[in-house]
């Protein structure tokens, strides 16, 4: 490794200079202003990197190989739409098709009206014993596991199939068995809309409650690499800045220096939205941020990402939330939907060095079962606060929906 040293009157002029010339594949190890800008001189940055002695100089692109990134991102985003409306119509198409060869071939005595509706409601009763029939046999074939009611065998399986922690969930099918009013187990929909309200006053949720002066909040960001807390912060910034009843005046910090990219990330989001922005490397410096953002009614901080096993940059973190600040900071452990329950409980136990106050969980939409995300709610006791399901900014973000996680336990079918 050898280090070199970048000066520019702004420090985005300096990652500019880095970038142009070595690419994103670089570590900074320093940045500092080295001269104030006044009135009638410029300011001065100084930006350390760390580079392989091999890496190859990256040359500057020409002119015409220049593009506007508004435009490149609008084009993107447009473009994926279109392609999910596409393949949403085929898929819709395929299926209609399907339907109609299956259940609409030609009869050339056509039934009345009444004999239709008759065949109907025999098919809905057929449709339900079938259910019932599947669920009973999944729960035979785990009959060692928990002795259940027939009738219950369904909501049963579809829990477990949810990635729902199996001790958790042989816990509550015990209560919910011992208290159903008899009445109540005649009906599958009524069974799962006991079950649906049992689970959802399980689930503690963190309310959004909008801050007025002169309170401040301070929220940062933590979690693994790749979990999506840059695109996280940029959603919630636009959200408290421009979304709610009342627009909020909202500073950005970034203490992910180690990663060009993600700086310029960022950068890019608080300049498309007008929002202060402050790159931090040492504990030293995060004070003095917190103290330039200090006007703003929230303080958004995004964080490298790191292994759950890295005690070391865990630890790092730590030391920043020792600095005095104006307000307490509020930690937020984002982590993806699609981890599988152990790896959940795995991440939370390392990142608990830190003081979490709740769990942002992203990443929603790719992935049909939630019962990993309950009973980690369920055993940690803290609460979540915002589920984000796509990559648009600022629209693919919402406050956490107790009803929301249960539907992705239950509403789904037996396979």
């Amino acid at each position: 490794m050898k280090l070199k040293t970048y000066t520019a009157p702004t420090y985005t002029e300096a990652l500019n200079k880095i970038k142009a010339e070595l690419g994103d594949d670089v570590v900074i190890v320093s940045s500092k202003e080295i001269k104030k800008k006044t009135l009638t001189s410029p300011g001065l940055y100084e930006v350390v990197v760390a580079v392989e002695e091999e890496t190859p100089v990256k040359k500057k692109t020409s002119k015409k190989d220049d593009f506007d990134v508004d435009e490149v991102m609008l084009r993107l985003s447009t473009a994926a739409k279109e392609i999910d409306s596409t393949i949403g119509n085929r898929e819709k198409k395929s299926f209609n098709s399907y339907k109609e060869s299956e259940y609409k071939k030609p009869n050339p005595l056509k039934p009345q009206n009444d004999e239709i509706e008759e065949l109907k409601k025999e098919f809905n009763k057929l449709a339900d014993t079938l259910k019932f029939l599947q669920a009973a046999i999944w729960e035979m074939a785990h009959k060692d596991e928990l002795e259940l009611p027939p009738e219950f065998s369904e909501i049963y399986a579809l829990s477990r199939a949810s990635g729902m922690n199996p001790k958790h969930l042989d816990e509550i099918m015990k209560l919910t068995i011992k208290y159903m009013p008899l009445k109540m187990r005649k009906n599958r929909d009524a069974i799962k809309r006991y079950f649906h309200t049992l689970l959802k006053k399980m689930i503690p949720i963190r309310m959004e409650r909008e801050i007025k002066p002169p309170h401040k909040k301070i929220m940062m960001f933590v979690g693994p690499t790749g979990v999506g807390k840059t695109t996280t912060i940029a959603k919630l910034a636009a959200r408290y800045a421009y979304k709610l009843p009342h627009r909020h005046k909202v500073g950005i910090i970034t203490l992910d220096t180690y990663r060009i990219g993600a700086v310029e990330q960022l950068m890019t989001y608080a300049k498309m939205m007008k929002l202060p922005i402050e790159t931090v490397v040492d504990p030293s410096d995060f004070e003095e941020a917190l103290n330039v953002l200090r006007h703003n009614d929230y303080i958004l901080i995004d964080t490298v990402g790191s292994s759950q096993h890295d005690k070391e940059k865990i630890e790092k973190l730590n030391s920043f939330l020792k600095v005095d600040s104006f307000a307490e900071i509020n930690v937020n452990l984002v982590l993806s939907a699609v981890t599988k329950y152990e790896d959940l409980t795995d991440i939370y136990n390392n990142f608990s060095i830190l003081p979490i106050d709740t769990f942002v969980f992203t990443k929603l939409d790719e992935t049909r079962t939630y019962g990993n995300i309950f009973s980690l709610l369920l055993d940690t006791k803290k609460p979540i606060s915002y589920l984000s399901m796509g990559q648009e900014v600022p629209d693919d973000l919402t406050v956490a929906d107790a009803d929301y996680i249960i539907r992705g336990i239950l509403s789904k079918e037996l396979n």
